[in-house]
């Protein structure tokens, strides 16, 4: 199965969901292997250390220090990894309501990770765009 790649048509089809939970950013020493325990739901290696996206319990039990926390919200439309577009639009929208975007793209959907406390008026944005209410 293919992801869209037309920008219009994915902003038509995009259905923004927000995920049950709180997540957090963390930044740790030493290898994955050592933290895939907790399950981490993204990671990225970076030159000064191992970025993990936690749930907030898991880095809460792990004793793994956080600065905030994060909703998700998943576009919930197979988004080409090709696509040229989606990203900007999206983060200019959330920035013109004052809400940072935090965006990880995978395989088949885009995921914005928005300021727990901004959750609903990033999603009540992200709705605007496609044109449907949530």
């Amino acid at each position: 199965m293919t992801g869209i790649v037309d920008l219009e048509k994915l902003l038509e089809s995009m259905s923004p969901v927000l995920v049950e939970g709180e997540f957090v950013f963390c930044n740790v020493t030493g290898q994955l292997s050592e933290y895939i325990y907790l399950n981490p739901l993204a990671t990225f290696t970076e030159l000064e250390g191992l970025t993990l996206v936690l749930s907030k319990s898991s880095a809460e039990n792990a004793d793994i220090s956080f600065e905030n926390t994060y909703k998700q919200i998943t576009l919930t439309v197979h988004s080409s990894l090709e696509a040229v577009g989606l990203t900007a639009i999206i983060s200019n929208k959330l920035a013109s309501k004052g809400i940072s975007a935090n965006v990880i793209a995978a395989y088949f959907h885009d995921h914005v990770f928005v300021q727990s406390e901004k959750a609903q008026a990033a999603l009540a944005a992200l709705h605007e765009i496609s044109g449907k209410n949530g």
